[in-house]
């Protein structure tokens, strides 16, 4: 069957136009999809204002249905469940992101005539609880298909056995970051230390800070600027404050693509000490780092988690372990005495993970 006459449903947890490393996955895979010929039809919960939900919307090639907000959670669990039910009932694929799509799709698969496709990030497989542990494992082996962003994540499942799991890594939108109207940040210090996401225990802007001391001891001016929503930037100020390297730390907020191609092109290094939670919340990869190759900028990542995916150790920048100063000064160091080796090859690793590279191989994966 010609892919113009194939339809697929993608039932997400997260969509933009609010920021979310899920909904940047859903919708880059539903645009990517659309462009090459499938029919998309995206179910996701309305996050934002309505209004400007829809202006979102109504430029895109898939076709958007939002689940509208309710005080009752629950009833928009049940609308989102008759949503997909409808919609997949007579479609090709179901695709499913996120923890409670992963349920959704495998409560419906003995309903529909849809192939069903999951696609897992790292937390939503990673409870520590062990009943919903036990009731994830038993909604993951219902999917005909499985596809794991890293290999870290992919590892997470092992204990099930899956016979239809790849590892796809995520990719990035060159459009997005190629904006020409650029609005420049001046930022201080010299090396510029850059961390790009949400400000929280898992992201690992605190492990970046207690090496502050280690690291100001070779490079007194050194700056580390954090970009992105402050959810728990108050443990992090309250440790640069104990270890008084609070001058050397700028807690930016959420910003612009403009702003942020301006982040990019103007520090240094783009470090990203992610660990695992007492929860189970997880690092599935970190996009933020490929995106930062782009503009030529090396990483250092830590191991242990699905970052160890989104860095070319060696190439692209360094992987070490995230609480170990000495280590991370280290690779601080042999990447500002290599920078131009690291350049390229950090330039040269981010074009493999362009969302026109990494659609070929869902295609592939989801037809075969």
């Amino acid at each position: 069957m010609p892919r113009e006459n194939k339809h697929i449903v993608l039932l997400t947890s997260e969509f933009p136009p609010l920021p979310g490393g899920i909904g940047n996955h859903a919708y880059n895979l539903a645009e990517q999809l659309s462009q090459s010929g499938y029919k998309v039809s995206v179910i996701a919960d309305q996050r934002d204002n309505k209004d400007n939900e829809a202006k979102f919307d109504n430029v895109l090639k898939s076709c958007v249905y939002r689940v509208a907000l309710r005080k009752s959670r629950y009833l928009m669990y049940l609308r989102r469940m008759w949503l997909c039910f409808k919609l997949s009932k007579s479609a090709d694929y179901l695709i499913c992101s996120g923890k409670f799509p992963l349920w959704i799709g495998a409560i419906l698969k003995p309903m529909i005539s849809a192939k069903t496709v999951a696609v897992i990030h790292g937390t939503e497989v990673n409870f520590t609880k062990p009943k919903l542990k036990k009731f994830i494992n038993s909604s993951l082996s219902r999917f005909d298909k499985v596809v794991a962003v890293s290999n870290f994540t992919k590892a997470l499942v092992k204990d099930l056995q899956l016979k239809n799991i790849t590892v796809i890594p995520n990719g990035f939108s060159v459009s997005k970051l190629n904006n020409e109207d650029t609005d420049t940040v001046e930022l201080e210090g010299h090396p510029k230390l850059l961390t790009v996401g949400n400000v929280t225990e898992r992201k690992g802007q605190a492990n970046v800070i207690k090496h502050l001391p280690t690291l100001k001891n070779k490079y007194p001016d050194l700056h580390y600027h954090c970009v992105g929503f402050m959810t728990e930037v108050d443990a992090c100020i309250d440790i640069a404050k104990s270890l008084h390297v609070i001058e050397s730390v700028t807690f930016h907020g959420h910003v612009t693509h403009q702003q942020l191609k301006s982040f990019y092109e103007n520090t240094d290094i783009c470090v990203m000490l992610s660990q695992t939670t007492q929860t189970g919340d997880v690092e599935g990869f970190g996009i933020a780092l490929i995106e930062a190759n782009h503009f030529g900028l090396p990483t250092i990542g830590a191991k242990g988690c699905g970052i160890e995916d989104a860095v070319s150790n060696d190439k692209s920048g360094l992987l070490v372990d995230g609480h170990d100063s000495k280590a991370f000064l280290d690779a601080v160091t042999t990447i500002l005495d290599n920078k131009p080796t690291y350049e390229m090859g950090a330039k040269s690793w981010s074009e493999l993970h362009q969302w026109q590279h990494i659609i070929k191989h869902y295609i592939d994966f989801i037809d075969s």
